[in-house]
């Protein structure tokens, strides 16, 4: 069926709802995780703020919904939504098309108050973030919000962790944009999307693995980190039926239970892992990347040891001003990996894995603690056994059926396991532009499980490093404790790193 008039319908590829395509039990544990808490929003998203459209100012609704649908309109998740809003039962979701899916009914207009600085931005943020996407449409939403100072304006969106995890969402955005101020006609931009798709009879970057070759990659997984006997009679059990549903389930929950014990011991108890609620207060912190690779230079490490000291620092102050007794072996971060192939750029869905780091906040010098940050994330990578032992168990939980996938999701990102997110993404390097106008900033959200009251996203773009800070609303008054204590933490740093500096040197940068 044509398009309506004047819509800006996503063009077709020829993916049909004949073949659906049912979402992962990674991809569904996301969904588990709200359905299980109400306080779980399992949506990522961004503000990005941009420079005045030459001549013009902020974009039209028509006008961004013209570029989605040019852009995106190779990307079926954008024009499908759930076959059916809820997991359980005997088989996961679908996806199923929406037909002549408009891309400007997911576009909505917002305007700041004046003066429209940071904090009206902040505030405004923090709204967005603590509503829910609705599980009955397409699963992502876009706002095109006015009234920044110096005439500027920010693209805010939110894509549920079901459809694309954090590096899928860069790529996704950097599709988006443009490397010139000369945009990318929209004909043109559909011809090289449909030029990168694979040809008819070639396999998709995401092909399907035979349960036997899963199930014999876990065992070599497993090798190592535990008993290889156990593992091996599941994989065999499972390989030739002999293994019930149920008991599939309760050895995965078993496989996380015992990472806890044997490999990380149990994350410490905080004020940061009471239960919270709906709502969300928002912070972004700005470090010009040269910076941050000073300190590596001149301390070691890498630029992912700056970022998590940093916010090792914040995360330090924050309970230090609430008089609790500082972890010794440190605060339990779960950092996500990515594991998708350069191949798999533009695949949706979530490719990724974690690993567990115990982040020194009982250290109170701030370069001793990114020492021991570096010593600690070295020693966790020359053992590279925990991430496979991860990889074990989200294996294994696939196997379960959804009606039981439930309680495993909540396992799995369990206060037991973990305190805190810190999820660092690297961006475009180059300067990019959406209809003209040159993007600026990029202020990134993690999303929140439940019990688990703050969180972390650090991206870098265009030669700054962001760090969007999200935690609960009603237990986390204080974040600005946390974002004082991470600019002085940054502070330090490069003055140790640059000794002929003055202490006082600025952090934060104002493109």
């Amino acid at each position: 069926m044509p398009a309506r008039p004047g819509t800006s319908s996503f063009a077709h590829d020829g993916h049909s709802s004949a073949m659906r395509e049912h979402l992962t039990p990674l991809d569904a544990t996301f969904l588990e995780l709200e359905q299980a808490d109400d306080s779980a929003h399992m949506h990522i998203g961004a503000i990005m703020v941009f420079d005045p459209i030459p001549g013009q100012g902020a974009p039209t609704r028509e006008q961004m919904g013209e570029l989605l649908a040019a852009r995106l309109g190779q990307l079926p998740r954008y024009r499908q939504r759930l076959s059916t809003p809820r997991t359980g039962g005997l088989s996961w979701p679908a996806w199923v098309d929406v037909h002549d899916a408009d891309a400007a009914d997911h576009i909505s207009r917002a305007a700041l108050p004046h003066p429209g600085g940071e904090r009206e931005l902040a505030e405004w943020s923090s709204w967005f973030f603590s509503e829910r996407l609705d599980r009955r449409r397409p699963l992502w939403e876009m706002v095109i919000v006015e009234g920044l100072a110096r005439g500027r304006w920010a693209l805010a969106s939110k894509t549920h962790h079901c459809m694309v995890d954090g590096v899928g969402s860069v790529d996704v955005g950097y599709l988006m944009l443009d490397t010139s101020p000369e945009a990318v006609p929209a004909a043109e931009a559909r011809g090289s999307a449909a030029a990168r798709r694979p040809p008819a009879g070639q396999p998709q970057a995401t092909p399907a693995v035979a349960p036997s070759a899963t199930l014999s990659a876990l065992s070599r997984a497993w090798e190592g980190l535990s008993p290889l006997e156990p593992v091996a009679h599941l994989a065999q059990s499972s390989v030739h039926g002999v293994l019930h549903p149920r008991e599939t389930f309760s050895r995965a929950v078993a496989a996380a239970r015992m990472i806890a014990q044997e490999e990380l011991h149990g994350a410490p108890h905080t004020s940061l892992n009471s239960p919270i609620g709906t709502r969300r207060r928002f912070e972004v912190m700005r470090i010009p990347l040269r910076d941050m690779r000073a300190i590596k230079r001149a301390l070691g490490g890498t630029i992912n040891d700056v970022a998590v000291t940093i916010s090792a620092s914040g995360l330090r102050a924050l309970m230090l001003s609430r008089g609790e007794t500082l972890p010794s072996e440190g605060l339990r971060a779960m950092v996500p990996m990515n594991v998708r192939r350069a191949a798999e750029h533009l695949a949706l869905g979530n490719k990724i894995s974690s690993l567990f780091v115990d982040v020194p906040v009982a250290e109170p010098q701030t370069i001793e603690r990114y020492f021991e940050t570096v010593a600690r994330s070295s020693a966790l990578k020359s053992a590279g056994r925990q991430a496979e032992g991860t990889d074990a168990v989200l294996g294994l939980s696939g196997l379960a059926p959804p009606v039981l996938h439930s309680a495993l999701a909540r396992a799995l990102y369990a206060t037991r396991l973990f305190n805190v997110t810190i999820t660092n993404v690297p961006g475009p390097k180059e300067t990019l532009y959406a209809l003209g106008a040159r993007l600026r900033e990029v202020h990134p959200l993690v999303p929140l499980a439940a019990e688990h009251a703050v969180g972390v996203a650090i991206v870098s773009y265009d030669g700054t490093v962001f760090f969007g800070v999200v935690a609960d609303h009603d237990t986390v008054p204080d974040l600005e404790v946390m974002m004082c204590a991470m600019r002085d933490a940054s502070a330090e740093l490069l003055a140790a790193a640059r000794p002929s500096r003055r202490r006082g040197a600025r952090v934060e940068a104002s493109p």
